[in-house]
């Protein structure tokens, strides 16, 4: 784009100007949407234009048009490396959770953060954002209950299917930190993020265990010191 002193040109190429101009006017006004909310606002119109020589006219709209951009705010006049349409980035550790993590509340959030907390809070954090998937993808199969709680609380063939519900040892919270993460982890896979790290999975046991139906299933990945697979 060129700036808005340059002298006027001859009237042989103020056709040439006005058809730049129109597409410099389109370029801002994409600029302004992307900068939302933003107070600068921009009129190209060949109606406001001032009488006059036409080349003065079109240096005067360049220099308004110049003023605009000036106005907007830093980040709107610097192209994004993410493409439009293209989901935000999300990045599963300590940090990024903490900063990003929607506010967590009611049944399915709690049921999800006590799953992730009970079967994995030993785990890193991308081991336990596996277990999450894990539910998740169990509430979404049609197969298992459609609740994130009936998932976690699912009983059958005399027993349950996340342990911590039925073996006996008392549900107590005693780790804040891990408490705090898991309600993030919890928070952010309610929210709709991504689930890539288990490959649909809907089963998992432990390294140290060796259940018979594992050699049922296909093995979609292996995180931290859990085994998940896919049952479908």
């Amino acid at each position: 784009m060129r700036d808005g002193n340059h002298r006027p040109a001859a009237r042989s190429g103020i056709a040439r100007r006005r058809g730049a101009l129109a597409g410099a006017g389109l370029a801002l006004a994409a600029w302004t949407a992307l900068a939302q909310p933003s107070q600068a606002e921009v009129s190209i119109s060949g109606a406001n234009a001032p009488p006059g020589d036409p080349g003065l006219q079109v240096a005067a709209l360049m220099g308004a048009e110049h003023a605009a951009i000036a106005a907007l705010p830093h980040d709107a006049t610097t192209p994004r490396s993410r493409k439009p349409g293209q989901e935000p980035e999300i990045r599963m550790d300590a940090a990024w959770l903490a900063a990003n993590a929607p506010q967590g509340g009611g049944a399915e959030w709690e049921c999800l953060a006590r799953a992730v907390y009970f079967e994995a809070r030993g785990e890193p954090i991308p081991g336990r954002v596996a277990v999450a998937e894990v539910v998740l993808n169990r509430r979404d199969s049609g197969v298992f209950p459609r609740s994130v709680c009936g998932v976690v609380n699912q009983g059958g063939n005399g027993g349950c299917q996340f342990s911590f519900t039925c073996d006996g040892i008392a549900d107590r919270i005693g780790e804040a930190q891990a408490w705090r993460e898991a309600g993030q982890i919890a928070a952010v896979m309610l929210a709709g993020a991504p689930r890539t790290l288990t490959r649909g999975a809907t089963y998992f046991h432990a390294g140290h265990v060796r259940p018979g139906w594992a050699s049922r299933f296909a093995r979609t990945a292996s995180i931290g010191r859990h085994h998940f697979y896919s049952g479908h």
